[in-house]
């Protein structure tokens, strides 16, 4: 190997352990958030007595649509955390696990892990009273590793463009 094939090969590395580490404190933060943090953040003011759950697709996904279109006064903070913020909060998740499992991972290998962590998460809030178990939770935080996974290969389909014009030009 070349000189310039050593150093693809250790920036490759350095990526892959940052992406870990990544990876890593990403989950250790979506724990503290939605398991151990302050739980009046979220709008958790109370702890729990009973189980709570929602087993229905879309109730509460249809609940804060509604609010926001049909309600005079929208609570955009609750609409942000509840859709928006189930989203957002596991793009990272679909972006970062191919580097966590350090093998090529396809798209429904993504859907299935993002749904098991978000199945996890949620059985804890409901076995710990901490929260409620939603399905509609379970969908949105899937969609959000579905976002992430596409920004993904996006983002891989423009690094292997820009590397072969480069290579097209030596």
């Amino acid at each position: 190997m070349d000189n310039g094939e050593n150093r693809k090969m250790d920036s490759r590395k350095v990526f892959r352990t940052v992406c870990l580490i990544s990876f890593i404190l990403y989950i250790m933060a979506i724990v503290y958030f939605l398991l151990l943090s302050d739980m009046e953040f979220y709008g958790r003011t109370q702890t729990y007595t009973d189980y709570r759950y929602n087993f229905i697709p879309f109730v509460e996904i249809r609940r804060f649509l509604h609010s926001a279109i049909y309600s005079g006064s929208i609570d955009y903070f609750d609409i942000w955390v509840n859709l928006v913020g189930n989203v957002v909060a596991f793009i990272p998740f679909g972006a970062l696990i191919r580097w966590a499992r350090n093998q090529t991972t396809g798209f429904w290998v993504v859907v299935l892990y993002t749904f098991l962590f978000s199945l996890g998460i949620e059985v804890i809030q409901l076995i710990t009273k901490v929260g409620v178990f939603d399905v509609d939770d379970l969908l949105l935080n899937t969609l959000g590793g579905v976002i992430g996974y596409l920004c993904y290969r996006i983002l891989r389909f423009i690094d292997r463009r820009r590397y072969q014009n480069g290579k097209k030009k030596s």
